[in-house]
């Protein structure tokens, strides 16, 4: 089995993260369509989704340092709490200022893969914490295909108001959405009171992927070194990933019915793809299979915006996000391996600051060329950021053995 030896309290987290992907999904279909709905106009919807993602950023430099003094436990709990409020405030009104306070907490239709938002650098430290190192090439890629199969299931339940219009009114289907979200903060909130989580050990010598030692004191040149990388790869995501629907509705005039299911397919091929990862892990090492992932990802993006249709589009999407979506796990395992486990709070936050400062640009730009009619230049601007990335990506870890060696293999 996937999951054989694995303990409890990691059991408890893969099923915290399922349940709140379930909401994740579902709103990364219609939140840009549900504001959209209400007249908020591109300009503002990407502002909004900016300052959500800026908001997170904060956050994370925050949290992930925090968690490894003080535990992530509760930073988590606090996390599900705030995702209760922000639910419960939409559910209520669509009046603008509450809706966008509830969009900021909650972090509404940026999705996270099932994650914790800014709180995901505490998740990964709590769930590295619980594992051994030697199978973070097997678990992290199943932990991040549970988090798309949730979205997966929540992105085809967003189709849902569009086969209800008839009997419901447009601006309610959406908003009844929420309820998807609440559901899954206070499930979450039930698995996480009931996980354990281990003191962090002092690090004398641990094994690394290829059996040598790692590094007893802590090293700030290789991860602020491949955070720098990293942030290409953030921007170049946010130009295109948070707004995705939104561009799709207005390249196809394309409403839930057809996105819903679109990206559900999407989410459960990354999904599949994050589980063949753990294959192409010990065939070409974690760093031959995140490059090799990527690159066919890179051409599925480019291809995006050339479609003349919308299942032509929604079908290069669908691969693009099995190949980029699927290599996540890998890349996580390849970060949190820079460190010993004491500061693995501190590498989980740089690796994610480092994509969530520029994505927040992302959105805002995006918008601006949505306005102005020029719906395909995100898409170039965010390959050519990502070819970048990729390029440095594979001579930073290229040249660690180590890193290029699975731990399964």
């Amino acid at each position: 089995m996937l999951l054989a030896n694995v303990p409890a309290s990691a059991r408890r987290l893969l099923a915290a993260r399922a349940a709140r992907s379930v909401g994740q999904g579902a709103l990364v279909v219609d939140f840009a369509l549900y504001l959209h709905a209400l007249h908020w106009t591109a300009e503002a919807i990407g502002a909004l989704y900016s300052a959500s993602l800026l908001l997170g950023g904060l956050a994370t430099l925050l949290v992930g340092p925090a968690s490894d003094r003080y535990g992530a436990r509760r930073f988590l709990l606090a996390y599900e709490g705030v995702q209760v409020l922000a639910a419960v405030l939409a559910l209520l009104s669509s009046n603008p200022a509450a809706l966008g306070v509830a969009a900021l907490l909650g972090a509404f239709g940026r999705g996270a893969n099932g994650g914790a938002g800014p709180f995901a650098p505490a998740e990964q430290a709590w769930l590295s914490r619980i594992l051994a190192q030697e199978i973070w090439g097997r678990i992290l890629p199943i932990n991040t295909a549970i988090g798309l199969a949730g979205m997966g299931l929540g992105a085809a339940l967003a189709a849902l108001p569009s086969f209800f219009a008839a009997d419901l009114p447009e601006l309610l289907g959406y908003r009844s959405l929420f309820l998807l979200v609440l559901l899954g903060a206070l499930t979450s909130l039930w698995l996480l009171f009931r996980a354990n989580e281990p003191r962090p050990r002092a690090a004398s010598a641990p094994a690394t992927q290829a059996g040598t030692s790692a590094p007893a004191t802590f090293r700030w040149r290789p991860l602020l070194g491949f955070g720098a990388i990293n942030s290409l790869n953030g921007l170049g995501i946010g130009l295109i990933g948070p707004l995705m629907a939104y561009w799709l509705h207005l390249r196809f005039h394309a409403g839930p019915a057809l996105i819903g299911p679109g990206m559900a397919i999407a989410f459960l091929v990354a999904a599949a793809s994050s589980l063949f990862s753990i294959r192409l892990n010990r065939r070409f090492g974690m760093v031959g299979t995140v490059v090799r992932l990527r690159l066919v990802g890179l051409l599925m993006l480019l291809m995006i915006p050339l479609a003349p249709t919308f299942w032509l589009a929604m079908l290069a999407y669908i691969l693009r996000s099995a190949m980029n979506q699927g290599s996540i796990g890998s890349r996580q395992a390849l970060f949190l391996g820079i460190v010993d486990q004491r500061h693995r709070g501190l590498a989980a936050t740089i690796n994610s600051l480092s994509i969530q400062a520029p994505r927040a640009i992302g959105p805002a730009i995006a918008a601006l060329f949505f306005a102005a009619g020029l719906l395909s230049w995100p898409f170039y601007l965010g390959a050519g950021l990502q070819a970048l990335y990729l390029l440095l990506f594979s001579r930073f870890f290229g040249n660690s053995e180590a890193a290029a060696k699975g731990p399964d293999s």
